[in-house]
């Protein structure tokens, strides 16, 4: 009798064992995207939510036999913010994956979370060199301002551009462009007339131009984050400075594709280098915008757009390699190392950074058929970024 006993308790804790597997392997598996959606980088957001439902209207939620929710809350851009709702997400939500993360600020407040709950944290945006070392569960699938920056300050001296002033919005990602810029641009024998840096927040352009516009250099370098480049563009239309002489050489952020047709002619020769345009002549990305903005009615996909895209392919991509299971450290392992087409062109997480490596284009505004475009002129390929190779 007590044998019988043993025996049914046994093949019941068997039962329950298999039945706790299969609802683990059944339930969602949950991505919380955590975006500024409002305020200052509002545009961030909205590009990044619109390539992940696009990916997962492509792709299919459902992934290894469990069903992809994604739930999406506004940081309004303000760090505190971002880490609150990182903790209620881990904590709460139970999320499998944390991504999104619009500026540098928000990825710092969330990586010591992601350490502790071992969650992945894919940041589709954030750009300063270091954020990756901040968490071992960080990988990235944006760019880091160094990989721009340094191809800009190669091609500006071999162009006639002697003296240079920097102009950059005062945090992470400007001072990284501000210091590689400079640098390079000063082993190729160039001079930095100024180094000006504007706050974050509400920023002002108009006296600092004024500065460059006295310092008379060859061209200004900027950078800006998504979203401010259109207000930098008019205030040096409105200050006559590219009449005067000064061209105005930037990252890509400044001539961000989805603001820069209401830029205007002002616009027209700026050089910029960047990891993605929307006019990138690939099968890949031609397919890419015209679903885009099929989804998205008429809204042009921008270089954040492409971050969250293949944000979301990194995410799924592993999610498979560990059959369904998913589990933090297992997810991070299978995220290192992928290698993949992207509409941006090849790309690949290296597995020692946890970054990506991507081609790097140089890129002049035209206009084509009424519309404004970058459009490519030369390419770097497979640029790792230079604040980890030192």
């Amino acid at each position: 009798m007590h044998k019988r006993t043993l025996l049914q308790a046994t093949a019941f804790a068997a039962l329950l064992a298999t039945g706790t597997l299969a609802f683990a392997q059944a339930a969602p598996f949950k991505i919380g995207l955590i975006l500024p959606m409002t305020g200052q980088q509002a545009t961030t957001g909205r590009q990044i939510e619109a390539a992940a439902r696009l990916w997962m209207a492509q792709n299919g939620d459902t992934v290894a036999g469990r069903k992809v929710e994604l739930i999406v809350k506004d940081d309004t851009s303000l760090p505190d913010v971002t880490r609150r709702l990182a903790q209620e997400l881990v904590v709460n939500d139970k999320v499998d994956v944390l991504a999104g993360m619009g500026i540098t600020p928000s990825a710092m407040a969330v990586a010591p979370i992601a350490t502790q709950s071992k969650t992945p944290l894919v940041v589709m945006a954030a750009a300063t060199s270091s954020i990756t070392e901040a968490s071992p569960f960080i990988v990235r699938t944006s760019f880091t301002l160094p990989q721009v920056s340094v191809a800009l300050a190669d091609w500006a001296p071999k162009n006639g551009i002697k003296s240079v002033v920097t102009l950059v919005s005062d945090y992470g990602p400007g001072i990284d462009a501000e210091k590689y810029f400079a640098e390079r641009f000063q082993f190729n024998g160039g001079k930095i007339a100024d180094k000006l840096r504007v706050p974050l927040r509400n920023p002002d352009f108009a006296p600092f131009l004024q500065k460059v516009r006295d310092l008379k250099p060859d061209a200004l370098f900027v950078f800006v984050p998504s979203g401010a480049g259109a207000a930098v563009m008019k205030q040096f239309g409105e200050r006559g400075m590219d009449k005067a002489g000064i061209k105005l050489i930037a990252t890509g952020d400044v001539t961000d594709d989805d603001q820069l047709n209401d830029m205007g002619d002002v616009a027209l020769g700026v050089v910029t280098s960047h990891h993605y345009s929307a006019a990138h002549p690939s099968a890949a990305n031609k397919k890419f915008v015209e679903a885009f903005q099929k989804a998205n009615k008429n809204l042009r996909p921008n270089f954040m757009a492409v971050g969250g895209y293949d944000g979301m392919r990194v995410i799924y991509e592993a999610l498979k390699k560990t059959g369904g299971k998913g589990g933090g450290e297992a997810l991070v392992a299978g995220m290192k190392g992928q290698v993949f087409e992207s509409p941006r062109g090849p790309v690949f997480i290296d597995a020692q950074t946890r970054d990506i490596v991507q081609n790097v284009y140089l890129r002049k505004v035209e206009k084509k058929d009424g519309q404004l475009w970058n459009v490519e002129f030369d390419v770097l390929k497979d640029v790792k970024d230079p604040g980890k190779t030192k």
